[in-house]
């Protein structure tokens, strides 16, 4: 199992070696990823709030082309329930969830 936004780079790869069950690149509403992650940059501490806000908002704008660029690499775009839903398929033996 790869997470995160560069897992999506080696979709192409486990695929031609056989090993790949799924890829998937979560769909999630933009805004409330903006908040959560606004939320927890700010009780971390991380920067200033004006940098972490510019920063967040910047990011925001940019998620609709980070998710078209893993699809393009071969992950499938899914709401995180969806993507629960199918790998419990393939843990349970359900190679299509």
């Amino acid at each position: 199992m790869a997470e995160g936004i560069f897992a999506a780079e080696i979709v192409e790869e486990c695929r031609r070696r056989g090993l790949l069950a799924g890829a998937y690149a979560l769909r999630r509403p933009r805004g409330a990823t903006f908040l959560r992650r606004l939320a927890r940059d700010l009780s971390e501490q991380r920067k200033a709030p004006r940098v972490l806000v510019r920063r967040g908002v910047a990011l925001l704008r940019a998620e609709p082309a980070v998710l078209r660029r893993q699809m393009g690499l071969g992950a499938e775009a899914a709401r995180a329930r969806e993507v629960l839903r199918r790998v419990a398929g393939l843990l349970a033996g359900h190679p299509h969830g």
